[in-house]
Parts: C-alpha cells; sequence; structure tokens
C-alpha cells in the first residue's frame, strides 16, 4: 500500500487545532508546504534539502564539549512525522505496548532502538515505501526548521514539556506549539531514537549527509523529555543510551525517504 492522502484519525481537539494553525502557518518556512498523511494517520512533512549549522557555539547556554558545531549539508529530502509515534500508531503494527502513561494519543515510550527498528519494517511494508529513523543530522536539521539560536528558557514551556511543567508525565502528542516547519514536540515529551550509532563527532568543519560510526550498540538520543532539565531540552543535545535499553522517557519518530 503506497502512501495516501487520507483521512487520519482524530487527534485531540487541541492537537488537531494546533495541527492546522501549523500547517497553514510553515509553508513557507519548510520550503514547498507539502504534507502527506499515511494509513496510520502520521503527518509526513516534506523537508527540502540544504545546509546548516549542527553543534553547538562555544557560547550556547548549557552546551556539553562534544557538541562541536559544523556545517553539513544534506542533499536529498525527507520526510518526517509532525509528532512522534503515538500508542494508538504503534498498536497498529505491534502486538504489545510498554509504555508506562498509556493512552491512544501519548507517545509511545519504552521501546529499545531494536524496536522502533523493528516498527519502521512494519511500516514500509505496510505503505509501500521506505520509513526509518532519522539520523542524528536529519533530526537536528529538522529540529532547528531553519534557525541558529537555541530555545531561550523563556521559549521553552511554549514548545516542550519537560521536568519543570510535566508533571512527571508524558503528554498527548501535539500539546505545545509546533516549530517553524510544523513539527510538534521535536524538544522535550518523549526523547527519540535517532539512527545512528553514538560517537564523538569527526574533526571536520564541512560534512555531507553524515551518518554517525559504522557501527555501535550506544545510539543517539536526541530531544530531551518530560523527565529532562533544561541542558536536554536544546535542540544540540545529544545522549549515548544503549540500544537494548527500554527506558520510559524514551520513544520514537519516524522519516520517509523521498524517492
Amino acid at each position: 500500500m503506497g502512501t495516501a492522502r487520507r483521512r487520519a484519525p482524530a487527534l485531540t481537539a487541541v492537537a488537531a487545532a494546533l495541527w492546522t494553525a501549523a500547517t497553514l502557518g510553515s509553508a513557507a518556512g519548510a520550503g514547498s508546504g507539502d504534507v502527506v498523511v499515511n494509513s496510520l494517520g502520521m503527518r509526513m512533512v516534506l523537508v527540502p534539502a540544504g545546509t546548516f549549522q549542527m553543534g553547538s557555539p562555544a557560547g550556547e547556554p548549557l552546551r556539553q564539549e562534544e557538541e562541536t558545531p559544523r556545517r553539513v549539508t544534506l542533499t536529498r529530502p525527507f520526510r518526517i512525522a509532525a509528532t512522534e509515534v503515538t500508542q494508538v500508531q504503534w498498536l497498529a503494527l505491534m502486538p504489545w505496548n510498554r509504555s508506562q502513561h498509556q493512552g491512544d494519543d501519548l507517545p509511545v515510550t519504552s521501546v529499545s532502538w531494536k524496536d522502533a527498528r523493528e516498527f519502521c519494517v512494519k511500516l514500509s511494508e505496510r505503505e509501500g515505501a521506505p520509513y526509518r529513523l532519522a539520523t542524528e543530522a536529519e533530526w537536528e536539521y529538522a529540529c532547528r526548521a531553519g534557525a541558529a539560536e537555541v530555545v531561550s528558557r523563556a521559549e521553552r514551556p511554549a514548545v516542550a514539556w519537560y521536568a519543570e511543567n510535566s508533571g512527571g508525565m508524558t503528554h498527548p502528542v501535539a500539546g505545545r506549539e509546533p516549530n517553524a516547519w510544523g513539527l510538534f514536540d521535536m524538544l522535550g515529551n518523549v526523547a527519540e531514537w535517532t539512527l545512528d550509532a553514538y560517537g564523538p563527532y569527526p574533526h571536520a568543519e564541512e560534512e555531507q549527509d553524515p551518518a554517525g560510526p559504522a557501527a555501535g550498540t550506544t545510539r543517539v538520543v536526541r530531544g530531551g523529555a518530560w523527565r529532562s532539565f533544561p541542558p536536554a531540552v536544546r535542540c544540540a543535545a545529544r545522549i549515548g543510551t544503549p540500544s537494548a535499553h527500554q527506558l520510559h522517557h524514551v520513544g520514537l519518530r519516524v522519516v520517509q525517504e523521498v524517492q
């Protein structure tokens, strides 16, 4: 079954309203503003090829030394889901749900990197199109949505659920404001597995389509979560996590390759 433009399962009223506003307001920012909806109701936003500054500059508040800045070019466009994978979407393909906090519109959690990859394989088979996790570079490019600056402490509560405002739990996807490209919860709510094995950034001022180390049992998690303190809720923040771990604060977001 190919990717289709069809009616998706309803989100919460708040999520639906925010989605409409984001779609109308972000078309110019993401290039074409092209969005397709697959059979699980995932809104897949087209992200154009482009160049950005990955990592963080020395003066960025709360930065870690490993966030070495470099100029990165992504030569191919891709589609990325506007929200994290929800539990109802997960259960459409997977036979179990270990999420600590249960609810259809809540992001699925307690999934290992292997579990996330298996979901992507099943989704690819269902849709007849290649789905996968984002590379670390794709994730940060989509998170920044054309902006170079870090999210300020004053802005963070509007866009993210984290330790200071989450109440110690996950929240329905799309409950905070989207970024300029119409993507929700890139920061906070749940942290997200990426495709890349964890390792230091290369000592290079420029890179093209980086994919991280060739192999490794530790993978990069991005975005921070409902339990995170501010240092982890930034576009450049990265954490190495054993790929077999199933953590209450880690979920996933999918990418569809553009053919």
